[in-house]
């Protein structure tokens, strides 16, 4: 695993360890993401007929049943790698057999097939990826040529405050380094992906208490840098934490912290055709071709 395909810092060991004991639920800043990113689905020209959601039972449950409502008529897979996921999935969206019946769309609890997809959805998953690059590589694989992914993750200037203030107090950093969007935007256009689009919002959220700032962070995620302290802190030091908060209260007594989001979206690109002295084109792709070109002029 070469440097460039992990984020600037984690700890592989104990992403995965945190992964595998994460709350099976959705928290509410990842839902209010997927809220804000699943209205651009109103750009697309087209509905997707078969689409997947990446991970959804923490990227967003709430999320996944609006996209529903927009595409009714569309198939669906789901991708969860945790058991506990897996099961709650199950239970939330296993499509019945009377709905079968009914005409509703399938919901498929497995990996898509490769070439199967025309939409593959991951909201605030990729910053949660040992290997990003990999990652992309595998939902290239599953989209069609000109199927689209449109993603969400955390970007660097997450958690600002809280970084400054461990700086300032000599502690070890508060949380993992979150990959830049135009390093993201290059991953794609190397993995598969063309017509990269990156933008970012900040979302501040201001915290009455320090015990609900606490609350909110546990239920996000775990420190995954490398240099985190390493052992356990006690009781005298959480106080120490908490006390040191209060020194980024405003006036009224509120903390804020800032969230960098970044969104991206692109188009699986189409597979070059071979060129040499003499070169041979199956039937298929020259249909391909010819079809994606009528649809460009």
């Amino acid at each position: 695993m070469s440097s460039a395909d992990t984020p600037p810092t984690l700890d592989p060991t104990a992403l995965a360890r945190w992964q595998a004991r994460a709350p099976a639920a959705s928290p509410w800043l990842h839902e209010e993401v997927g809220r804000r990113m699943q209205e651009r689905l109103a750009w697309m020209a087209r509905a997707p007929q078969t689409w997947c959601d990446w991970e959804p039972v923490r990227g967003g449950m709430q999320t996944h049943d609006l996209i529903v409502q927009r595409y009714p008529k569309s198939s669906c897979w789901i991708v969860q790698q945790q058991p506990e996921q897996q099961r709650v999935a199950a239970q939330r969206w296993r499509t019945p057999r009377w709905a079968r019946w009914a005409g509703r769309a399938a919901v498929h609890l497995q990996e898509p097939a490769p070439q199967s997809l025309d939409m593959l959805w991951a909201n605030m998953a990729l910053h949660q990826q040992a290997q990003p690059p990999a990652v992309l590589r595998r939902w290239a694989q599953w989209l069609k040529p000109d199927g689209m992914v449109l993603f969400s993750c955390l970007g660097p200037d997450t958690l600002q405050q809280l970084r400054s203030l461990y700086q300032q107090l000599g502690w070890p950093p508060p949380a993992q380094q979150f990959t830049d969007m135009h390093d993201l935007g290059d991953m794609l256009a190397a993995n598969g992906f063309a017509e990269p689009v990156m933008d970012m919002e900040c979302i501040e959220l201001q915290y009455t208490s320090t015990e609900r700032l606490l609350q909110e962070l546990r239920e996000l995620g775990r420190n995954l840098h490398p240099q985190r302290f390493a052992a356990l802190r006690g009781r005298q030091w959480l106080a120490q934490w908490h006390q040191a908060l209060q020194s980024l209260a405003d006036a009224q007594g509120r903390i804020g912290l800032t969230f960098e989001i970044v969104y991206g979206h692109a188009i699986k690109a189409a597979p070059a055709m071979p060129v040499a002295a003499q070169t041979h084109i199956s039937l298929a792709d020259m249909r391909q071709s010819l079809q994606k070109h009528r649809r460009e002029t």
